[in-house]
């Protein structure tokens, strides 16, 4: 599967949900720093995430749909893991584990729709309030760094981007190994990056800088109504944008930070929400969640995507691999 990206054709792939919410509020770990790849320092926690990533594999087995799984390494680049006491050849373990399980876990499935195993990446500082803001050379040698670490990954997908700098080197570091990448873009409650850029002018910059390298982009950790209003069909850069990883709660970044309990939101709605974006923009593939989100989400976005009327969730004619990246 490395380096081809079935995701690319028209069926529909789901992907998992808000792995640090759902692990933190839903089944009781601790995570310092928001950081789920501590997990795999013990043989406990391994079994935790474990369990976690087979509960989507088996929901993408009934719904009969690719699955996307994205390592849960957010936080594993140097400067978070520094904080969390990771020397260099223990975060590259951490790394190295955390596709190691995804590789096992799709190596244990039947042969049927296909599994992508993505290496997430992270962004350097606050996803929500970037202080840290880095140039592209600083930022592709900061990411590089976990990038070499996630070999044997399908690809690579950056997280939660808040301004184009960093995406740009995120994308040309991923190049300079030779890797696939996925630039996932978060926006405020006005549709705009946290750093007041609006969506388009940062798909567009980043795809100008890097000559558009990215496989394509995603969406992440917003709700659907802070961001559909900004998706305009006619405009070329929203046929960039392939996936959706949204939020359940229509709560903006600093009012999630500061609420005491987790906003899971209707996830019958979550599910409809998906389904007509969809509808009018039929060139999206990849339907996750992000914070807030656990399974039944992403069951609810199964069953929304595959009602009659709509496109279909699988097509023969893309039952094979997408051409390479």
């Amino acid at each position: 599967m490395t380096h081809e990206l079935p995701q690319l054709g028209p069926d529909v792939f789901l992907a998992d949900g808000g792995i640090e919410t759902d692990l933190i509020f839903n089944k009781g770990a601790e995570l310092p720093e928001f950081a789920a790849f501590t997990l795999l320092s013990g043989e406990a926690g391994t079994r935790l995430l474990d369990g976690y990533f087979r509960e989507y594999v088996a929901v993408a087995a009934q719904a009969g749909t690719g699955l996307v799984l994205e390592s849960a390494t957010w936080r594993a680049s140097p400067g978070w893991a520094a904080k969390l006491g990771y020397d260099a050849a223990g975060l590259a373990r951490a790394n190295r584990q955390a596709v190691e399980l995804l590789l096992r876990i799709r190596d244990e499935q039947p042969t049927g729709r296909p599994v992508v195993v993505s290496g997430c990446v992270g962004p350097r500082s606050d996803g929500y309030r970037p202080e840290q803001l880095l140039d592209t050379d600083g930022a592709a040698e900061y990411h590089a760094v976990q990038i070499r670490q996630l070999r044997g990954a399908d690809l690579v997908t950056a997280m939660t981007m808040g301004y184009p700098e960093e995406a740009i080197g995120v994308a040309r570091a991923a190049r300079a190994e030779g890797r696939p990448v996925v630039i996932s873009f978060t926006v405020e409650t006005d549709g705009t990056l946290p750093t007041g850029m609006p969506l388009a002018e940062a798909v567009v910059r980043t795809d100008e800088a890097t000559d558009g390298y990215p496989a394509y982009y995603m969406l992440n950790c917003a709700h659907p109504d802070h961001f559909a209003p900004a998706l305009d069909p006619q405009a070329a850069w929203t046929h960039r944008i392939r996936g959706l990883r949204s939020n359940a709660s229509r709560l903006s970044h600093a009012e999630l930070d500061e609420a005491p309990a987790l906003d899971a939101g209707d996830p019958a709605e979550f599910g409809g929400l998906h389904r007509g974006l969809r509808d009018t923009l039929p060139w999206l593939t990849v339907f996750g969640g992000c914070c807030g989100t656990d399974a039944r989400h992403v069951r609810s976005l199964a069953r929304a995507l595959s009602q009659p009327g709509g496109a279909p969730l699988t097509t023969p004619s893309a039952a094979g691999p997408a051409p390479s990246a």
